[in-house]
């Protein structure tokens, strides 16, 4: 059984009763679900990434204290801690009796101050700037399994992806770099006889390159652990997965180096095409660098767009 069906069964089973029995007067304002850091709330959970902190679960979403107070707040920890110690065959982790740490109750406004830095509300363009985006990521996954006033997914629903001005920024700079690195610096650094520099140019180009197709699919970017595994299950370019293991993958004698020279060119060719056919770029050529700068041309907020072309990528 993955990760979330054993929180959701957990939850409808022992959670939905203590919180209708206990706390009637409450139940319907408060978000219930399975948000935020670790395999399971992204359904990449598996037998190895089981032996850490991995448990029937799921996170009770409060609003601020004007509308249930501390005390409230206390007596629902309280009740959850108090939950059978163990279901479907899997043990819960201790949970301390003022307050969990990924599960249990949590006040919305804590969750996403400390996923995103913001208590939920973005109101400045360059505040998306400031966001890791593995933050977002963590702030918009898994499952919400009840949330009847819409208070907690309706601040997901803000935070689901950046908005277009944003994106076109931080893909411009992607671009960029996946030039300089692939189509630029690895060729050069196996001239001048540095292997180790013709591969680390060869690990930027994959990085960027990835951060690049999340952001044409309009998918955050995870944790570095997760993004081949997630880059398998998206609906565009998934089908670079494979050229972009094998660049990582090889080493650069000269059997592998015109492989790879030749792997990047056509990887470059794919974001081009999709670039094309999402109307980013109006650029007509083979040369990443020359897209990266179109596509910053079509930003509409002139001071971001007059930023410079690198201000976006961490």
């Amino acid at each position: 059984m993955r990760g979330i069906e054993l929180c959701r069964g957990f939850y409808e089973e022992y959670g939905a009763p203590m919180l209708h029995e206990h706390f009637l007067q409450f139940e319907e304002i408060i978000a219930v679900g399975l948000v935020g850091a670790g395999s399971e709330c992204f359904g990449y959970d598996d037998e190895v990434s089981r032996d850490h902190d991995f448990e029937p679960a799921f996170c009770l979403f409060l609003p601020d204290e004007e509308v249930i107070d501390r005390r409230t707040a206390f007596l629902l920890e309280r009740a959850y801690a108090k939950l059978p110690k163990e279901y479907g065959g899997v043990p819960r982790l201790r949970v301390s009796p003022v307050g969990g740490n990924r599960h249990g109750v949590l006040r919305m406004e804590d969750f996403f101050r400390e996923k995103i830095g913001h208590p939920g509300k973005i109101t400045d363009l360059m505040d998306w700037f400031s966001i890791p985006e593995q933050g977002l990521a963590e702030a918009t996954n898994g499952e919400v399994f009840r949330d009847d006033v819409g208070l907690f997914t309706s601040i997901r629903n803000v935070l689901r992806y950046f908005p277009p001005d944003v994106r076109k920024k931080k893909l411009a700079g992607r671009l960029l770099l996946m030039a300089q690195s692939g189509q630029y610096n690895y060729a050069r650094c196996l001239a001048h006889g540095e292997p180790a520099a013709a591969q680390l140019a060869v690990t930027e180009f994959v990085r960027h390159t990835l951060a690049a197709i999340f952001l044409l699919n309009e998918r955050y970017l995870p944790y570095y652990k997760w993004q081949f595994r997630a880059l398998r299950e998206l609906p565009c370019l998934s089908e670079l997965t494979q050229p972009l293991e094998f660049l990582l993958t090889t080493g650069n004698e000269e059997s592998f180096a015109e492989q790879k020279a030749a792997m990047i060119e056509e990887i470059a060719f794919r974001i081009i095409s999709v670039l094309q056919e999402q109307c980013l770029t109006e650029a007509v050529c083979g040369d990443l660098e020359k897209h990266a700068y179109s596509v910053n041309d079509q930003i509409d907020d002139s001071s971001l767009r007059n930023t410079h072309i690198l201000f976006a990528v961490e």
